[in-house]
């Protein structure tokens, strides 16, 4: 999509509005930047979320600040939430587009307890079993955050944890050998359960070979969330800019100065929580350091009695499947049913029918009452993903005051939260506070087996990408 960024300026400094239709095929390692005031993707959650909040509406001339964040997500949105509570500092929040128009208006709307793709026995391989145990009081710690601070939005939360389901027979020792490490080492009473018990008590997805239930686990609608977030940072005197991209941003003697299409925002000190949707070009502190990888999720119609009774749904709990390419699921509160798995390579192909139809396929398998079934909405985003899997929270540079919390691996609904507390600590220079290796290091370069770690390999991700895709099939639906 071409945008035409000295004529948009001229139509908001003249009043006028400046919403552009939402461009399906953005993407990340392609386009300069995200656009300029786009409308959002056609979720579910925007789709019955109500009406957006006020914002403060865009940048209309050179401003100052004392911190800004780039991004109003869940991230920037917690970020500023909390530098507010707890420090007295009112935040300046940019964003390109609509708020939260990225991850968070487009997620499954899971809250995990996790902060990256790795499970705890990885951990304890990366990083030995004391500070994996640390890294797991992080994400309890992390959880009770986003409990706190949901308690006072209606976001629909449906609590019971989180059923981590065997797609087949042979990934039931694997979950039987996590979860036995979970209760003994970790005090976490992940809890096994055969076929019979998954089917009969908890739901009937004709898949499962047996599960693995954690006790921790929120389904959340991800647009209401976001919203809420958005009210009370305004409450406590946050400004947020829709319609505001950074297109620009230079440093001089320690002072940022972020370019805007209405205006330059001088800044004491900068925080970046763009997501899956940090391009290239932001800054050259995140440049190369993600693979944004695309994510489609379809939501049916509600479901009639019948249905629900032939797909056995006895719970409201997240739902995930084992395979490498997982599958999201759950039964939504007003019964329709939400389901999501990988997508398109690029922003190009994204659009395609046939990422939908795979959706409807697996659903299908899971569930084959649901064959045919209508499908309301269909959408797809971008995740950010780390080239080591495990997110980062830091100051790239300690002689600037540049701050980043990217790459949650999908794992964002609930760490968000926590990383936006984080990120606040780190602004405010309680960085002595957060010790773990999340926040001791640098988003890391592309790797090979992370025994090789090069810039060099960028421009070869997504053929790499397209390799795994293929191996992952193969391993998850046939070896």
């Amino acid at each position: 999509m071409s945008i035409n960024l000295k004529q948009t300026s001229l139509n908001l400094k003249a009043g006028m509005s400046a919403q552009d239709p939402y461009n399906p095929q953005y993407d990340p390692l392609v386009n300069a930047n995200p656009g300029q005031g786009q409308d959002y993707a056609p979720t579910y959650w925007i789709g019955t979320a109500g009406e957006a909040p006020e914002d403060d509406g865009p940048i209309l001339g050179d401003t100052s600040a004392d911190v800004v964040i780039v991004g109003s997500g869940y991230t920037g949105l917690c970020a500023a939430i909390y530098l507010a509570e707890h420090y007295g500092i009112k935040a300046t929040v940019l964003e390109a587009n609509r708020t939260s128009w990225g991850c968070s208006t487009r997620n499954g709307g899971q809250a995990q307890c996790a902060s990256g793709r790795l499970k705890r026995s990885q951990w304890i391989e990366r990083w030995g079993v004391d500070t994996a145990l640390r890294m797991h009081q992080e994400c309890l710690d992390g959880m009770q955050t986003f409990k706190d601070l949901i308690k006072d939005i209606d976001c629909e939360p449906q609590v019971g944890g989180h059923l981590y389901i065997a797609h087949r027979d042979k990934m039931m020792p694997t979950l039987e050998k996590e979860a036995s490490l979970l209760r003994q080492t970790f005090n976490y009473d992940a809890q096994i359960l055969d076929a019979s018990t998954v089917r009969n008590q908890f739901v009937g997805d004709t898949e499962a070979a047996g599960a693995m239930h954690e006790p921790e686990g929120i389904g959340i609608h991800a647009g209401k969330l976001a919203f809420g977030y958005l009210k009370k940072a305004r409450a406590l005197g946050v400004k947020v800019h829709p319609g505001s991209p950074v297109i620009d941003w230079n440093t001089r003697n320690g002072v940022h100065y972020l370019t805007t299409p209405g205006g330059i925002v001088k800044a004491a000190a900068v925080g970046m929580a763009t997501g899956g949707y940090t391009s290239q070009g932001l800054h050259a502190s995140t440049k190369n350091r993600l693979l944004p990888i695309l994510s489609n999720s379809i939501v049916t119609r509600p479901l009639t009695n019948a249905e629900l009774d032939a797909c056995n749904f006895k719970t409201h709990q997240v739902l995930t499947d084992t395979r490498v390419l997982r599958h999201y699921y759950r039964l939504l509160p007003d019964n329709r049913v939400q389901i999501g798995s990988r997508s398109a390579i690029s922003g190009q192909h994204a659009p395609k029918q046939k990422y939908q139809q795979f959706l409807e396929n697996d659903l299908a398998k899971k569930f084959p009452a649901l064959k045919g079934i209508q499908i309301d909405y269909s959408w797809w985003g971008w995740v950010d993903v780390s080239h080591d899997m495990m997110p980062r929270i830091y100051r790239p540079d300690p002689k600037e005051t540049i701050y980043y919390a990217l790459g949650y691996g999908g794992n964002g609904v609930m760490y968000s939260a926590q990383a936006g507390k984080r990120l606040a600590q780190w602004i405010a220079g309680e960085e002595t506070q957060i010790d773990l290796p999340i926040f001791q290091s640098k988003l890391p370069f592309p790797n090979i087996r992370e025994a090789i770690e090069s810039e060099t390999f960028a421009p070869f991700r997504r053929m790499g990408q397209r390799f795994l895709y293929n191996w992952y099939h193969l391993k998850d639906e046939v070896l």
